[in-house]
């Protein structure tokens, strides 16, 4: 069997339908069942038993040696959440356990962080910086990911098997219910819809225009794609950038939703709220090397097929993956 956490969140019902589509069946999905607007993420899935996140570990006991990999995608990720016992809590303390079970048994461990570590980005995007207690993320969310891989590296026992996944700016089918915690793409299909055009952040740097800010935004499909790989390769642990290692501006994102739906592209500008003014990124982009290295060698799907795919497959269609 294979324990997957976040099981009815945004990526992890998309990894839930992926290991469906590679004939995983005996899946354990794990999560916080009780809300109705994420039902629709995994009802449609095949999978063994659903079990409450507080529940794993008291399930587990006795039932260790069947579990053949446990794929921890569960988090809070709210960039906006400031309560740092909540991150203590969900997103270092449980993973922790994860952690030790996975030693104490044998379990094979794939986890994501996220490039929220990196911060500002003045200090590049490198997942093999060999001490990244030099990171200095922006917000708590993103503390909390780079605490756990801190924490993660310096452990005397590790799992035999145990990879992070630095996930970049992602996005894709079901995110319905992520609010305003979706992906741009999402925000923007949606104002599209309703008034034909779409309003960016200004620009308040000189050395970037309006709308040239840049993201390296990765199709969620890509990112299952390369758990899939992890789940066989089984080899050089440690942490992994997981973008496309291609930064694109706003202005293409905008303009590729427009063209998904066949409209006239129409961008207006507005002001970035003050209140996060200091702290917004004008440029993200994984170095993807190391993970090339190892034998990764599939293309990333391009932010014209991916915005083209989402819309049309999905968004239009009101489905989910």
């Amino acid at each position: 069997m294979i324990i997957l956490t976040g099981a009815a969140g945004f990526i992890g019902s998309c990894m839930a339908a992926k290991l469906n589509q590679e004939g995983f069946n005996d899946l354990i999905l794990v999560d916080d069942f009780s809300r109705e607007a994420q039902k629709a993420n995994y009802q449609s899935k095949v999978y063994s038993e659903l079990v409450p996140r507080e529940e794993l570990f008291s399930w587990m006991k006795g039932k260790e040696s069947l579990v053949q990999m446990i794929i921890h995608l569960g988090a809070r990720t709210d960039t906006s959440e400031q309560d740092e016992r909540i991150f203590q809590k969900l997103n270092i303390s449980y993973s922790q356990e994860i952690w030790h079970v996975c030693c104490e048994h044998g379990i094979p461990l794939i986890y994501a962080s996220s490039a929220a570590t990196y911060g500002d980005g003045s200090l590049g995007f490198e997942d093999s910086l060999p001490d990244p207690s030099v990171l200095k993320p922006l917000n708590p969310y993103g503390r909390s990911k780079n605490d756990f891989d801190i924490w993660a590296l310096n452990q005397p026992k590790k799992p035999y098997f145990w990879v992070g996944l630095k996930f970049f700016n992602v996005y894709g089918p079901n995110e319905f219910h992520k609010g305003r915690m979706a992906s741009v793409i999402f925000h923007a299909f949606n104002q599209i819809q309703r008034t034909d055009r779409l309003k960016l952040f200004r620009s308040h740097r000189e050395d970037y225009a309006d709308g040239e800010q840049k993201r390296d935004f990765v199709y969620v499909k890509d990112l299952t794609e390369v758990i899939h790989f992890f789940m066989h390769h089984r080899k050089d642990c440690g942490l992994y950038n997981l973008g496309t290692g291609q930064a694109r501006t706003f202005y293409d994102l905008g303009d590729n939703v427009f063209k998904s739906l066949g409209k006239e592209t129409v961008i207006n500008f507005i002001d970035t709220p003050v209140d996060i003014r200091a702290s917004y990124q004008y440029f993200t982009e994984a170095n993807m090397s190391k993970l090339r290295s190892i034998g990764f060698e599939r293309p990333f799907t391009s932010l014209e097929e991916g915005i083209a795919d989402y819309v049309k497959n999905y968004l239009l269609t009101n489905q989910y993956m």
